[in-house]
Formats: C-alpha cells, sequence, structure tokens
C-alpha cells in the first residue's frame, strides 16, 4: 500500500439483484464453440451472459434483456446491412452481453464501423461455425449457467447453516465474522451504525488494511455495496436491518482475492445472522433494563428489600458512598416515545463518562442517574442534555445523601428541583434543590389543597384565571412587589402611564386590602404568587 491510498471504487447493489452467470470468455470455452472467433470487443470478455436469445425477426431490440448472449444468423438484416453498426450500439445501452452471429447464408461479411464500435465499446462480436445448430449452443451454455447458480446457491445455503449455528450456539459478531473470514479467505468487519468496529476477523495484514480502507472509505450511508477492484484491493459493505431499523454493516476486503457475486451472497446471509445477534443482544438488553430499573425504582421509593447494596454491586454501581440523584423529565411538547430511549443512551454515555460506578434506569417519564458525590453532577446533566438534539428535558439535582435510606428523600428532591426549575427558568432547566429559595420551602408543603386555600383567601378573584382583567391585574401586583412598590419602575416595565398605574394599585387595594402600608399583607400576596407561579408541580 502506499502512504496515501486512494480508496477502492463502490458501486451500488442489493439482495435479488447479484448476477449469477457465466462470463463471455467462459461461454466461448464450451465445446460447442470451440471454432468460434471473438472478432471485436475483446475488452468486454468478463461480461456477464444470464440467458440468451435468438435474433430472427426485425423488432428484436423490443425483447432483448441485459446480460443477453444474442444469436443471430443475421436474417432480419440481410436487406440493410447499413444498420449493422447503429445495432452494435443499440445491443450494448440495453446491456446485452455479446452478440454472436453466423455469416455466409444472408450476410457475407460485418462492416468495418461495427467491427471498430464493437471494440470501442467493450462489445463482444462472436462469428459463429455454420456447422453449429442454435439448439445445441442453448442446451449446453443454459446448463453451465444452471450449473454455475446451482453451485453458486448451494455455498451460499451451506454457509448461511454454518452462521445461525453459531447463533444458536450463543456466538456473536466475533464468531460471524471469523466464519465469514474463515469462508472467504479476507478480511472481515462488523461495524455499528456510527462506523465503529465491533469485531473483526482475518489475517492481521489484511484486517489493517481492511481498518485503513473503512476510516477512508468506508463511513457511506447505510447501503448495500458490490466489490469493486481499487488500487487497494476489493472492499464491500453489506447493510445489517433488524426491525426496520439500520444498525451497521458487515465490511470484508481482499487484498488479493476476488470479492465475486458468490462471495457478496455470502456476505449478506452474515448480515442477515447479524441481525438476528442484534435482535437477541437488543432482548436481552431489554430485559436488563428493565429489571435495573425495577430494582432502582424500588430503591428510590423505600422498597428495595435486604442487601441492597449487594445488588446494585451486581450491576456495577456503588450506593455504599455519598451520593447525588439527578432526575431527568421531558419537557412538555416533546414526543415522549422518540425521545425516551435516545434520552436514557445520552445520561448512561454521561453518567459512564463522569461516574462509572454511578447508576442510571429510564422509567416511564424520565431517566434517573445515582452518581457519586465527587462527581460534577451539573456537568453530568449539561452533556446529557447535549447530546440530544430533537428533543429536551429537565434536570432536577439533590443535596448529597449519605446511605441507601437517605435515597427515598434525595429522590423527591431531584424531582422537585426538575419540576420547579422548570416552571421558573423553561424548557431545558438545570435546577438544584439548593437553589429553588422559597420555593423549596413551599415545594415540601405535602398538603397542596391547603396551599391552594391559601391563595384563594389571599388573591380573591385574582386567583382564577377566567377573567383577562384579574390576570393582567395580577401581573401588576407581582412587578409592583418585585420592585418594592417603586411606582415609576413598575410603569417603566409595564409600559404603563404613571396616572393609569396609581389608578390599578387603587383597584387592588380595594380588592385584596392596604397592601402598600401592610408588611405582612405583602408576604402573603408574595407567596401565593409565588404558589401560582408553581402550579401543576
Amino acid at each position: 500500500m502506499t502512504n496515501d491510498p486512494a480508496p477502492p471504487a463502490m458501486r451500488l447493489a442489493s439482495t435479488g439483484t447479484i448476477l449469477h452467470g457465466v462470463s463471455v470468455g467462459e461461454v466461448l470455452g464450451v465445446s460447442t464453440l470451440a471454432d468460434a472467433r471473438l472478432i471485436a470487443g475483446k475488452s468486454g470478455l468478463d461480461r456477464i451472459v444470464q440467458r440468451l436469445n435468438v435474433m430472427e425477426v426485425p423488432d428484436i431490440l423490443a425483447w432483448v434483456k441485459p446480460h443477453e448472449l444474442l444469436l443471430t444468423t443475421g436474417y432480419p438484416l440481410r436487406n440493410t446491412p447499413q444498420s449493422l453498426d447503429r445495432l452494435v450500439a443499440d445491443l450494448d445501452e440495453r446491456g446485452l452481453a455479446a452478440l454472436a452471429i453466423k455469416l455466409g447464408r444472408y450476410l457475407d461479411e460485418l462492416p468495418g464501423e461495427m467491427v471498430e464500435q464493437a471494440d470501442r465499446l467493450g462489445f463482444p462480436l462472436i462469428l459463429l461455425p455454420n456447422d453449429v445448430g442454435f439448439d445445441d449452443i442453448l442446451n449446453q451454455v443454459l446448463t453451465d449457467i444452471l450449473n454455475r447458480q446451482a453451485a453458486i446457491l448451494a455455498r451460499t445455503e451451506e454457509a448461511h447453516r454454518a452462521l445461525v449455528q453459531i447463533v444458536l450456539a450463543g456466538g456473536g459478531m466475533r464468531e460471524v465474522t471469523a466464519e465469514v473470514a474463515g469462508l472467504l479467505h479476507v478480511a472481515v468487519a462488523a461495524v455499528d451504525a456510527s462506523g465503529a468496529v465491533l469485531a473483526a476477523a482475518g489475517e492481521a495484514e489484511q484486517v489493517a488494511m481492511l481498518r485503513e480502507v473503512h476510516t477512508t472509505a468506508g463511513r457511506t450511508p447505510a447501503t448495500s455495496l458490490t466489490p469493486v477492484t481499487g488500487a487497494d484491493g476489493h472492499y464491500v459493505a453489506v447493510p445489517v436491518v433488524a426491525g426496520g431499523h439500520h444498525h451497521g454493516r458487515i465490511v470484508a476486503f481482499g487484498a488479493h482475492a476476488t470479492l465475486n457475486p458468490s462471495d457478496v451472497g455470502i456476505l449478506e446471509r452474515a448480515a442477515t445472522v447479524a441481525a438476528l445477534v442484534i435482535t437477541r443482544q437488543e432482548a436481552v438488553t431489554a430485559v436488563e433494563s428493565k429489571y435495573r430499573a425495577d430494582f432502582l425504582r424500588d430503591v428510590l421509593t423505600g422498597r428495595g428489600g435486604l442487601r441492597v447494596a449487594e445488588r446494585a454491586r451486581a450491576f456495577g454501581w456503588d450506593l455504599e458512598r455519598p451520593v447525588a440523584v439527578l432526575v431527568a423529565e421531558i419537557d412538555p411538547d416533546v414526543e415522549e416515545r422518540s425521545v425516551q430511549d435516545r434520552m436514557l443512551a445520552a445520561w448512561q454515555g454521561s453518567v459512564r463518562k463522569h461516574d462509572p460506578k454511578g447508576a442510571v434506569a429510564g422509567f416511564s417519564h424520565e431517566v434517573v442517574a445515582v452518581v457519586g458525590a465527587g462527581a460534577d453532577a451539573p456537568r453530568v446533566a449539561r452533556d446529557a442534555l447535549a447530546a440530544i438534539s430533537d428533543g429536551s428535558f429537565s434536570t432536577g439535582l439533590s443535596r448529597v445523601a449519605t446511605g441507601v435510606d437517605a435515597l427515598p428523600g434525595a429522590y423527591g428532591q431531584a424531582l422537585k428541583a426538575a419540576r420547579v426549575g422548570r416552571q421558573l427558568h423553561g424548557a431545558g432547566a438545570v435546577a438544584h434543590f439548593d437553589e429553588l429559595g422559597v420555593y423549596r420551602l413551599l415545594s415540601l408543603v405535602n398538603d397542596t389543597d391547603e396551599l391552594h386555600a391559601f391563595v384563594r383567601e389571599t388573591l380573591g378573584s385574582l386567583a382564577g384565571d377566567d377573567d383577562a382583567e384579574n390576570a393582567d391585574l395580577r401581573r401588576t401586583l407581582q412587578v409592583l412587589l418585585e420592585t418594592n412598590l417603586n411606582v415609576a419602575e413598575t410603569a417603566r416595565r409595564l409600559h404603563f402611564h404613571y396616572n393609569t398605574l396609581r389608578y390599578r394599585i387603587g383597584k387592588l387595594e380595594r380588592l385584596l386590602g392596604n397592601f402598600t402600608e401592610d408588611a405582612h399583607l405583602r408576604l402573603n400576596l408574595t407567596l401565593a404568587l409565588h404558589v401560582l407561579r408553581m402550579r401543576g408541580i
């Protein structure tokens, strides 16, 4: 290999379009064509013959198909020999493999322009001996094609059975790639959807070349690629699809060997088996994930039972040290089903990065993480949020909890911090329980009916949203309290005339009492407005 290799060429194909047949060169080797002579198009001897046809009618072009060997005596062309040079271009355009013709009976010779064009296009022109019947050619060549197809299918099926047996025996990607590499004598690798190599097998030198070629040329869209010789050998990739989703590819590279259509067929069977491996792994992962989630939910709700720390260690979690609980809730107006899995994956990646012994689990509407007190919890949350591009979630952080028995309380703190933080700062907020201020105290009141009664008693008619004027007056009251009754500043913020605001203050005092003089009333009004702002928490 050179220091700066050009990636090998690649072209598209997929299962169902792989061509099984024999090349034109192999057709010329059958016994019935022993005396046949190639008169033009030598560069096209590798064209594939899949079927045969006989041209003895003038409108044969309407009936020909790709990869046909067309046999003719020239009878339809006997009166128009000037069209023979155009015939080669028409047949080549339709993808035919070659034209075999008998001369002497209807045509004495082929025009020089026809021969020149066939050479230019690499379209084989074959001169047939007069004593060979078309039926003999048809029988022998078709028999060879069918035998070739049968051999390819038998080889592919044998490989498929071996690969399925690997899966049934509990093998994974490593065993699948090793089996295919042994069958094809090339380097084979399984890569995930991002292009990362999961497993590779084959000779060490070829595997290294495969990794290099894959790095420069293999990170392409999820399509199937047929092998084409490049500067550094043959490279082919076949997609692995399971459950309607693209999960990666099976890729192969032969530095010296030629990857033919039969090899591609085996790679496609390997991709099918790899899909089975992925489906099995996903099923196991789903069960493990549910078991983890159920266990962590029990711990956080105080139903963990005995030996919680020991059971947590089986998952790789350390719950005996001082920890903090983080709760991430999907924000409103986000499609939960489409984001939930990616959200869990984002949190798993972030926790694994910052605290390998941390616990992560996905619940129905949230993701919960338990990380060591030494971890930067806000950074964990921000990294997880940054990994989601099409959705958002708000995160709450608890105080440090020491001991398993303290986890339910910490979970409640984190949950309240997530919900209050969203109310205060909007979607995507990251809030710590200790930073909630007065909202932290209000969130600790478990009797929400009592809070609502306090709001109604304090604000009266301004507590409801039925009347737009009441909501507008409540907004005026809130700004007045925030500015410590600074009338000029309140008028500026609300874009009111000074006299208009004075009128509104008078109306508010008739509804609520003399709050401009009563500090205790102002405190009650402020708390009531805070409770309203926390509505739904």
